[in-house]
């Protein structure tokens, strides 16, 4: 065998994931939720996922070597870090399923068991807590360990008990939690972004169970007189950096990926409208000015005020006898009902435009009933990029007319 595979940590030492990468992560997905959870502030459910992104990004930075020299060299107590790495580790537990239950159910859903529930989660994750320090006072633990805590303490009374408590409490939540979002996954007619982020959620939970299977491995590897430190030291941080960052864009993706979807769709609306928009202008001799600092809702809704504003006008030299033959064309030439009202409605546009492209406004008789037209001024705008289609429905729209003879 090569000294790779008899020594996984010469492997794992050089697949390193810097703890400063899912705090970066981290605190993205925070300050993407920010404006939300401060909009809709009374909203318990944001509150919560605000509170647990700050949870994540502080078990982060308190968790990097640097900061843990730094607090212990601060507080000149040795290891105080690690009663307080655990309890945010543990306090991230807890509000994990506090939350997890509580979005799953709906704030309307306040059953009598799932208070219970969230009762029991609060008071069992602070009593860990409490314990994680009773547990610290009581042990001796004065050589400062960076890296290695988990394992080299593993066999030191107190320490011993406070590092099983911690990743006993830590793996419960994980598991809990898991199990509590592959079931809502499954649950039927959620939003596919929603899904695809409690899959990502689901998974980084997964991986903290990875996390904690290598923790608790190397600590119990201990007790038996083996050393198996390199799952705790080379292998566990890299899982769990890489868990932070699955369960970052888990909560960035559902917020991200519906902006970014509504976004698409706003300008996907103002390019479809942009044939119509310009056959109006060459009736207003105008168009719509450009603002540089219009959102793309409001280029989109001036637009569609523009093009109907023309429309009304337009309304009045419209054919409603061509446009009904235009439509039993479209119709005949095997389009479908509304693609044939979309049809129909460009060749009356068109026909109108083409006889008089300047409507009097003076001119006050009333024209035909145009509220469909107006309504389904996408379609239209679509039509109007399909001009073979048009040509041909204006042919046999107009040949019946044409083949009838003149009276005498």
């Amino acid at each position: 065998m090569t000294p790779l595979a008899l020594n996984p940590s010469g492997f794992l030492g050089e697949f390193y994931i810097s703890f400063w990468i899912p705090t970066t992560v981290l605190t993205a997905a925070l300050l993407i939720k920010l404006p939300t959870i401060i909009r809709l502030w009374r909203d318990p459910l944001l509150r919560a996922v605000g509170g647990l992104l700050l949870l994540a990004c502080a078990v982060f930075v308190f968790v990097a070597p640097s900061t843990i020299a730094w607090t212990n060299r601060v507080t000149g107590v040795p290891n105080i870090s690690a009663p307080w790495c655990y309890s945010l580790i543990t306090a991230f537990c807890g509000s994990c399923l506090l939350l997890i239950i509580a979005w799953r159910n709906g704030l309307s859903e306040r059953s009598a068991a799932r208070r219970r529930a969230m009762r029991w989660v609060v008071r069992a994750y602070c009593g860990v807590i409490v314990a994680l320090w009773v547990l610290f006072a009581l042990a001796d633990a004065p050589v400062e360990r960076l890296r290695d805590l988990d394992t080299y303490y593993a066999t030191t009374p107190f320490m011993r008990e406070e590092i099983l408590l911690y990743l006993l409490a830590h793996s419960v939540a994980c598991l809990i939690t898991s199990r509590l979002i592959w079931n809502w996954v499954r649950t039927e007619g959620l939003d596919a972004w929603l899904r695809w982020g409690l899959k990502l959620l689901g998974a980084g939970y997964v991986l903290n169970l990875i996390f904690d299977a290598s923790k608790l491995t190397a600590v119990t590897a201990r007790w038996f007189g083996r050393d198996l430190d390199w799952l705790s030291t080379d292998l566990a941080p890299p899982v769990a950096a890489l868990s932070a960052i699955v369960i970052a864009v888990g909560f960035i993706l559902p917020h991200a990926g519906q902006y970014l979807h509504d976004r698409w769709r706003v300008r996907l609306a103002h390019h479809e409208l942009r044939p119509l928009y310009q056959l109006m202008r060459t009736v207003s001799g105008d168009g719509v000015r450009h603002a540089l600092r219009a959102t793309p809702e409001l280029r989109l809704t001036r637009r569609e005020t523009f093009i109907r504003d023309v429309l009304l006008q337009l309304a009045r030299r419209i054919d409603v006898d061509l446009g009904a033959r235009a439509y039993d064309a479209a119709l005949e030439l095997g389009n479908p009902p509304a693609g044939a009202r979309a049809l129909a409605a460009a060749v009356s546009i068109l026909d109108a435009v083409g006889r008089q492209r300047a409507p009097d406004p003076y001119d006050t008789a009333a024209g035909p009933d145009t509220t469909h037209l107006l309504q389904e001024i996408e379609a239209v705008s679509r039509a109007l990029r399909r001009p073979d289609q048009i040509e041909a429905v204006r042919a046999r729209a107009s040949a019946p007319a044409e083949s009838v003879p003149a009276h005498e």
